[in-house]
């Protein structure tokens, strides 16, 4: 429909995509009038408070364990220097040659899992590459090659991550059931921790679980739903969660983060733990 409407070109490399030959000319970049950026500008800005935040308690490599808690940032603990937990995820893997912050260990399988994840591709990719910043506005690349050249080709191995961040929502959820207990480690105790740990569990594994690959492991290869109906169900039960996977990718982020900081503020005396019972 807009043969005849783009001026001959002498670039040797001309633009593809929505500036390509065959589009309309039009001289304005796009013509919505809307405040389309305030979606990537709170995208990039969420997303980069988190990484500071994190990046902060990663490499403090202290106040990260308050009996009976232990921050989702350094569990499990593999490292010779981490803090004695008693029953806690304790594994000395890493000897006293490993100096650093015993979370750098860790934090690579849930960062990995979330970094691939599709919808913090689709954010990172608005948000900070502008690939594209928003629907209907063009973005500012000469090509687009998507996901097929490096090192965006890597984001092919979220199934993997997909498969660690099952193990570390299942050491998250044991820590989870280490927090009914006091301060003494004697059990049947809940605190305002334990709340904060039960809430940060259930978002982490509706997180987890409501991934695309997910769905895929589930039901995905299936032909005849028919012959299998237990695991069309769970397909289904999947799919509902991955209708809100966005939210719930949110929702997870603020929920471990608090979690982190909940610990730090009772590791540090800032308060003490108050206790139901």
């Amino acid at each position: 429909m807009a043969t005849g409407t783009e001026p001959a070109s002498t670039d040797p490399h001309p633009p593809s995509g929505v500036r390509g030959a065959g589009r309309a000319a039009i001289a304005a970049s796009h013509l919505r009038t809307d405040r389309w950026w305030l979606a990537p500008a709170a995208t990039a800005a969420g997303l980069l408070a988190f990484v500071v935040y994190s990046t902060w308690r990663a490499f403090a490599n202290a106040d990260y364990y308050a009996a009976p808690y232990v921050s989702p940032f350094y569990s499990p603990c593999l490292a010779e220097n981490c803090d004695t937990m008693r029953h806690g995820p304790n594994a000395e893997l890493f000897g006293a040659w490993w100096g650093i912050s015993p979370a750098i260990i860790i934090l690579i399988f849930p960062l990995g899992f979330r970094l691939t994840c599709y919808y913090y591709r689709k954010a990172y990719y608005r948000g900070f590459w502008a690939s594209p910043p928003a629907c209907a506005v063009a973005e500012p690349h000469r090509k687009y090659t998507g996901e097929t050249r490096f090192p965006l080709i890597l984001q092919n191995v979220h199934r993997y991550f997909f498969y660690a961040a099952i193990v570390v929502a299942g050491i998250l959820t044991y820590d989870t059931v280490l927090a009914f207990r006091d301060e003494h480690y004697a059990w049947g105790h809940m605190g305002l921790g334990t709340l904060v740990f039960l809430l940060n569990i259930g978002l982490i594994w509706a997180y987890t679980i409501s991934c695309h690959s997910c769905r895929h492991i589930v039901g995905g290869k299936l032909k005849h739903f028919s012959r299998h109906p237990v695991r069309y169900r769970a397909w289904q039960f999947v799919g509902r969660l991955n209708a809100r996977h966005m939210q719930l990718a949110w929702a997870s982020l603020v929920s471990v983060a608090l979690a982190d900081f909940y610990v730090y503020l009772v590791a540090s005396g800032v308060f003490d733990d108050p206790r139901f019972f």
